[in-house]
């Protein structure tokens, strides 16, 4: 099964301005957020994913532009299942002025009983998600091998659950999982259980390179070397047995 970088849209115009996107359109990146989308080639230097898969958000898009303008050749994938939770009526409010509705504390301490009014509830957000890191884990297995290496941008409560399902926690805790803008989260996926290898890291991702091919030992070889020219000859070993059989 093959490692998932879930990367977290850089900071957005609403991250600063203490807004609850959602799903609202028109949110794009700050002047902030487009530097770390910028520095996003040269973390991922060291690495080959095979594929990216990205919410349909602007803010997802704008993140990926800088690493698809360095790397033309990656095949790009929008799964409608990775955009942000929808927040209906929420959607577009000041985080300080919601954070006096009763409904706030359920979403802190709760999860798996919130749903947002007009909106989807966090369950239904985990469940397509995790969904689409599933089948997006057997795509990339059948196209690139169990090694391939993939990234999928999305967002902060969406990057949380799955964390959540891949550590086995429930639902009512992934609000103890901390994922910034701009961060990279890997799971390693394997048929007996998810590997979480990093999580909310905003550095660059050397450490996920696979190792250089091992070279052959000198010594090792020249000690078989050795062994094999000190070995006696198979065709004088079996005229020796003969005359000795009679």
């Amino acid at each position: 099964m093959p490692t998932l970088l879930l990367l977290r849209h850089a900071r957005s115009t609403a991250n600063v301005d203490g807004v609850l996107a959602g799903r609202s359109p028109g949110v794009g990146l700050d002047a902030r957020g487009a530097e770390q989308a910028a520095e996003l080639p040269a973390r991922l230097a060291a690495l080959a994913p095979a594929a990216v898969v990205t919410s349909p958000l602007e803010r997802c898009r704008e993140t990926l532009k800088p690493l698809l303008a360095a790397r033309p050749e990656l095949p790009v994938h929008v799964d409608e299942r990775l955009t942000e939770c929808d927040y209906g009526e929420w959607s577009g409010g000041k985080l300080a002025e919601l954070a006096a509705d009763p409904l706030m504390a359920t979403v802190q301490q709760h999860p798996s009983a919130a749903g947002f009014p007009g909106g989807e509830t966090m369950r239904a957000m985990q469940a397509r998600a995790v969904e689409a890191v599933r089948e997006w884990n057997a795509t990339v297995t059948a196209e690139h091998g169990p090694e391939a290496l993939y990234v999928m941008c999305s967002h902060g409560d969406v990057i949380k659950s799955v964390v959540a399902d891949a550590l086995g926690m429930h639902l009512d805790l992934f609000q103890r999982i901390a994922v910034g803008p701009a961060s990279v989260t890997a799971i390693r996926y394997t048929p007996l259980r998810p590997f979480v290898l990093l999580l909310g890291d905003t550095g660059r991702l050397d450490g996920l390179a696979p190792p250089p091919p091992a070279e052959p030992d000198a010594e090792a070889e020249s000690g078989a070397q050795g062994a094999e020219q000190s070995a006696p000859d198979a065709s004088a070993a079996e005229v020796g047995g003969g005359a000795g059989a009679g």
